[in-house]
């Protein structure tokens, strides 16, 4: 089967950092990503968003440090609808402890403050996303 390119982008929660999102859904999209911003939005929401939509991936943000509740919730209501091919990434800031935790709920990759752009856009096309 081949991996589409299509990829949700939401910002956990109320947080309110929103450049870092739109930044990498431009870079996302001029690579050959279709992206469906979402803005902000809680677990429920992004989940039934990225069904509606038929996405492939979900990209999550955070700045404001909710990330270790919020984002395992998103995999837990993904699993919950019987929803297993939709990969997660995590862009945000995050402390290096969180990491493997997150992994371990199922968050696929993790962009930590600081990454490139470049390096983002790369995962996607080594995981065959574009």
């Amino acid at each position: 089967m081949t991996k589409r390119n299509r990829m949700l982008i939401s910002r956990l929660g109320m947080d309110a950092h929103w450049r870092g999102s739109i930044v990498v859904a431009k870079a996302l999209r001029d690579a050959g990503m279709e992206i469906i911003y979402g803005g902000n939005q809680m677990p429920e929401k992004i989940v039934d968003v990225a069904i509606q939509e038929d996405v492939d991936i979900i990209g999550l943000s955070s700045l404001s440090g909710n990330h270790m509740i919020l984002a395992p919730e998103v995999i837990e209501r993904l699993r919950s609808r019987g929803i297993n091919d939709i990969r997660v990434v995590f862009g945000g800031t995050v402390p290096p402890d969180d990491v493997p935790r997150l992994k371990e709920a199922g968050i696929a990759e993790v962009f930590g403050p600081g990454t490139s752009l470049k390096k983002i856009v790369r995962y996607f096309r080594d995981q065959g996303y574009l």
